[in-house]
């Protein structure tokens, strides 16, 4: 026997769930709408941010470095700075974000002294970066004792060099009490450190050095080398007399272009590279 049907109310309910259902639709899209347009707004706030934060040789805010080059840029946020009228930036440096650059042990008076404009350190720069330095996100170089990085220093993120280290002489005295040792530090020109790498006191690396990432590095590099471990150890050199690396690399050098391209695809290459 079939089943007696309320054909009004059942009519009804199904009217008031298509209404309810197309309300819920709408206010699910209306909240997408508005999770898309927040996020849109907070990504173009931090670009923003990330713009008028940058530090230039135009606009270097509250910092009063030695020079800032033409075309060098400390990334927004920046990281500790301080000592900085004793840091010397080369052109076309790029800082990423959070970098630590500091001289001395605290902060202090940044702007010069007309009576004394060599105060603290002295007249010249304590921290000297070369042109075209790259120093990756959240690298620290931490300076009271010169250091200086050549032109085309490529550095990875997480870097750490230091030319000031703490001292242990002394066992009546926490360690932290007692005055560091410190020791110059130079690194070559066209050097690359990988990501994490420790550079201490008194290493002195020659041209083109490669550091692994994560090694510990101290005491003379020679050029031409690679260095790896904890502490660090020459794995790589380049033999001048037989005019190849020993031991010999594992794959060949990379290419730019392959010798097949024809004249055309370089083009459309060039164009490709002013477009980006």
């Amino acid at each position: 026997m079939p089943r007696n049907e309320n054909v009004f109310f059942s009519a009804a309910g199904a009217a008031t769930g298509a209404a309810t259902s197309a309300v819920t639709s709408a206010a699910g899209a209306a909240a997408a709408w508005r999770r898309r347009a927040a996020s849109r707004l907070v990504h173009r706030a931090r670009r923003w941010a990330q713009n008028a934060g940058a530090v230039t040789a135009e606009r270097p805010g509250l910092l009063h470095f030695a020079r800032i080059g033409p075309g060098t840029r400390l990334a927004h946020p920046l990281g500790t700075v301080f000592g900085e009228r004793w840091i010397h930036l080369g052109d076309h440096c790029i800082i990423g974000e959070q970098v630590t650059l500091t001289v001395g042990l605290m902060p202090t008076d940044a702007r010069p002294d007309a009576e004394d404009p060599g105060a603290g350190f002295g007249p010249e720069p304590v921290l000297r970066l070369g042109h075209g330095v790259v120093l990756g996100r959240g690298s620290h170089v931490v300076a009271l004792a010169p250091i200086t990085l050549g032109e085309k220093v490529y550095c990875g993120p997480y870097v750490y060099l230091t030319s000031i280290n703490h001292s242990y002489d002394d066992v009546r005295l926490p360690i932290g009490e007692q005055w560091p040792r410190t020791a110059p530090v130079e690194i070559g020109a066209g050097s690359w450190l990988g990501a994490g790498c420790v550079i201490l006191p008194g290493a002195r690396l020659g041209r083109n050095v490669v550091v692994a990432a994560g090694s510990v590095v101290r005491g003379d590099v020679p050029d031409f080398a690679v260095v790896a471990g904890a502490p660090a150890r020459v794995v790589r050199r380049w033999d001048a007399a037989a005019e190849t690396w020993q031991p010999p690399l594992r794959t060949p050098a990379p290419v730019p272009f392959p010798a097949e391209a024809s004249p055309e695809q370089l083009l459309d290459t060039g164009d490709l590279e002013q477009q980006a």
